[in-house]
């Protein structure tokens, strides 16, 4: 047997590593990314709002991809602001499902499906989106404030400014083939943009939705509209509260599990891991310090501020602690519909005393103070 077949890597994998960079032992069996198998871990902090992005007068976009953060290999995320009278275009994702939350404003999205059914909504503050990979939708910006939204997709490598964008696609097929298609004459099309428009500018749209060009509404059997922050929060302790909103609750987000996150000041979200997904951390207010933990004696902590992103590689030990004097709130994403999660303190309740004596070398009497059950958010009080 091989040493690349014994370590499970293969040949193509295999081909692409150096022995120095994947040293013997059962740890490297399985390693998804050679960035995370060197000694030490890769940063997994990007200052998103402070980058520049795409900017059109007061409306931008800014995103981190794995070009911006190389650790980022199962996300993507975006920043967007749209002003007043201002609308993300009509485009589709080839590479990746949208999963968004709104931070303030208003918007109103319209989305078609391969069944030619189509929805409009209108959103506010704490609502989600999900849009599956290549379904058509367009934003606009509702009202006479900007709206600012986070944006998730399930893609590290997308990038928000290679979409299939509607001007780009017209602008660039001959105006005969448009004119073939559409049923209007070659001229109509002399005034249409020629290349990609992006942040399309025009009046604020009604207060109340249009119906869509064809007459009627045909909807489709799944919104994709949930109301996240209008729930009951999914969890709440003394030292914070959890909204979560999963494929159970949202069907259609069959491929993005989002959370909001609130910490009061000196609130832990404990040490924990995600067999099943990559975690993608938004700051929405807050200071908070995030550890990182990915064996062979690696260990990492970063302190994050509002606006900020952080990245956690699946199955890699991590916890978020509000180190603020205000209360703390975090968007996290995860590339799964379905949410999974193993906490230290239940991991340790699960198992037996003389078990957990022998690991650690103590007595009794300091096991026996273990927590007995979940803690998920942590005071630092006595449980």
């Amino acid at each position: 047997m091989t040493a690349a077949a014994a370590t499970g890597l293969g040949s193509v994998a295999a081909s692409q590593v150096s022995a120095s960079e994947y040293p013997s032992g059962p740890f490297w069996n399985n390693v998804p990314d050679p960035d995370l198998s060197k000694s030490t871990l890769p940063n997994f902090k990007f200052e998103l709002e402070k980058s520049t992005g795409r900017v059109d007068g007061g409306s931008y976009g800014k995103e981190v991809t794995v070009e911006q953060l190389p650790i980022s290999t199962g996300i993507a995320g975006v920043s967007m602001k749209l002003q007043p009278g201002v609308a993300r275009e009509l485009h589709w994702h080839a590479t990746a499902a949208e999963w968004a939350f709104v931070i303030s404003g208003n918007c109103r999205t319209t989305v078609i499906n391969p069944e030619g059914q189509s929805e409009t909504n209108d959103f506010e503050p704490g609502d989600v989106w999900y849009f599956p990979r290549g379904f058509g939708h367009s934003i606009q910006c509702l009202g006479n404030q900007p709206c600012h939204f986070i944006l998730i997709f399930d893609n590290g490598y997308f990038s928000e400014f290679g979409t299939f964008s509607i001007t780009d696609w017209i602008g660039h097929t001959p105006k005969e083939l448009l004119a073939k298609n559409l049923g209007l004459p070659a001229s109509a099309f002399d005034s249409f943009p020629k290349s990609e428009v992006y942040f399309v500018h025009g009046q604020p749209p009604p207060a109340q939705p249009a119906l869509p060009h064809r007459g009627h509404l045909v909807s489709p059997p799944n919104t994709h509209k949930y109301k996240l922050l209008a729930q009951e929060p999914h969890a709440t302790f003394a030292g914070g509260r959890e909204w979560l909103v999963s494929e159970r609750e949202f069907p259609i987000s069959t491929t993005v599990t989002g959370v909001v996150l609130e910490l009061e000041p000196g609130g832990l979200r404990e040490l924990h891991w995600h067999p099943n997904a990559e975690e993608w951390q938004y700051v929405l207010g807050g200071t908070i310090s995030v550890t990182l933990f990915g064996a062979k004696g690696r260990y990492a902590i970063e302190s994050f501020q509002t606006g900020d992103v952080g990245y956690i590689p699946q199955g890699y030990g991590h916890s978020i602690e509000n180190t603020g004097s205000e209360k703390a709130r975090v968007l996290i994403g995860f590339n799964t519909g379905l949410y999974q999660a193993i906490d230290l303190s239940e991991w340790l309740a699960g198992n037996p005393d003389y078990l957990l004596e022998a690991h650690f070398n103590q007595k009794p009497d300091v096991v026996e103070k273990f927590p007995k059950r979940d803690v998920f958010i942590a005071t630092g009080k006595p449980i």
